[in-house]
């Protein structure tokens, strides 16, 4: 038997867990969606979904478990909370913001933050911006002058800054 993570991040969904769940793995190398769990009749007074319908969809980006919840509209996501993807290359950064950006809100883009189709918030960030922004406080203070005119963050602007 395998022992779970100590910690997993559960992402609270509507109804859209296992839509989520696939679209997440489809972006990500190095990730699967696992085992899915139904809701009975048992509890139908509390939680009122359909005897079969999705519960919970676990899954794994990039070598990081999540789990999926279909818990109804009584919660949504907010910026309070976002999942970090650090970029190496340009091309990874236009490829995250492309495919986690798609069908999300345009207006919550700015600094590398957006937010997806499904509500979740994301940053994609170049890797190594602790040093962009860390040291010479002259340097960050320019670099951060030019991550706030940006939405899509721009590595060779930010370490030209």
């Amino acid at each position: 038997m395998t022992q779970a993570p100590r910690i997993t991040t559960m992402l609270w969904f509507d109804s859209e867990a296992e839509e989520a769940a696939r679209y997440y793995v489809s972006i990500f190398p190095n990730s699967s969606v696992g085992r899915t769990a139904r809701y009975s009749k048992v509890g139908h007074e509390h939680h009122g979904r359909p005897d079969g319908s999705v519960m919970t969809v676990a899954f794994t980006l990039d070598g990081r478990n999540f789990v999926a919840l279909n818990g109804g509209p009584q919660f949504t996501f907010n910026e309070s909370i976002s999942l970090v993807v650090n970029c190496a290359t340009q091309a990874e950064i236009d490829h995250y913001w492309e495919k986690l950006g798609a069908g999300g809100d345009p207006k919550a883009q700015m600094c590398g933050w957006l937010k997806d189709r499904f509500g979740v918030s994301w940053q994609v960030v170049p890797a190594g911006m602790d040093e962009i922004m860390g040291g010479d406080p002259a340097r960050a203070g320019r670099a951060m002058t030019a991550l706030m005119k940006m939405k899509k963050p721009d590595i060779a602007a930010l370490r030209n800054a």
